[in-house]
């Protein structure tokens, strides 16, 4: 379920065509939504127009938007596809907004893919749909139960595996990123859980008094660092992560 003007328009950009969408009585007389529900109706999508109060009743968010859609669930990798430089691993990671936020960092980063593993919140429940902002219909998904098996697929395709701790790890920085790697975030609480096949840990330095990071932040700022070597050319420092 797509709530919202802009994701209703971004699925249909990606190529998405829902199985109906429903304009809110408010919505009648609002431009912008009237043209997304004709851009569907052309495409022969059932476009429903509600009476008054019925999207607050059937809209998930407490404050509805005009324009609701059904996609049909895009159907999920097995396996992430050879020839990337970035993936992002999902293991355990419970709230949906995290994963939006990641799913949206990913997109953003150029990550050929996103997996979801072990617990992993379902990447269409509607909050991380929302929270996703459209790159849920961008972004290569993966599902894969075990996360020791996604991280072998990963391993056997030549990526390294990055595994993010609060502290301990390698500063983040004097990681060489412009070699093919994974990025492996765990659970909000505990972390990641032990015995995962890791190549190395890695993390990002604090000075304040925050004990952490929030996993979609910690997600944007190694993402971004890899995005920036692969355009610059280097790590932030001379040091690099051996092997």
């Amino acid at each position: 379920m797509a709530e919202g003007l802009e994701l209703v328009r971004t699925g249909l950009a990606a190529g998405a065509v829902p199985e109906s969408v429903y304009l809110a009585a408010e919505g009648s007389g609002d431009r912008a939504a009237t043209a997304v529900a004709a851009q569907a109706e052309a495409l022969g999508v059932r476009v429903y127009e509600l009476g008054a109060g019925v999207m607050a009743r059937v809209a998930d968010t407490v404050t509805p938007q005009p324009l609701l859609a059904v996609f049909p669930m895009v159907e999920p990798e097995l396996e992430v596809a050879s020839g990337g430089d970035l993936a992002v691993v999902m293991v355990d990671v419970r709230d949906p907004g995290n994963a939006g936020t990641v799913l949206r960092t990913a997109d953003a980063a150029g990550a050929a893919a996103v997996v979801f593993c072990g617990g992993t919140v379902d990447p269409y429940n509607p909050k991380t749909v929302r929270s996703s902002a459209g790159s849920l219909f961008h972004v290569p998904l993966v599902v894969v139960g075990d996360p020791a098996a996604a991280l072998g697929q990963l391993a056997a395709l030549g990526y390294r595996r990055l595994g993010t701790v609060v502290r301990g790890g390698e500063d983040y920085a004097l990681v060489d990123w412009r070699r093919p790697s994974a990025v492996v975030l765990g659970n909000e609480a505990t972390g990641l859980p032990a015995g995962l096949p890791l190549d190395a840990e890695v993390g990002v330095p604090m000075v304040g008094r925050a004990e952490s990071l929030n996993v979609g932040m910690a997600c944007a700022v190694l993402c971004f660092e890899a995005l920036r070597q692969r355009r610059l050319g280097s790590p932030a420092a001379l040091g690099t992560m051996p092997g």
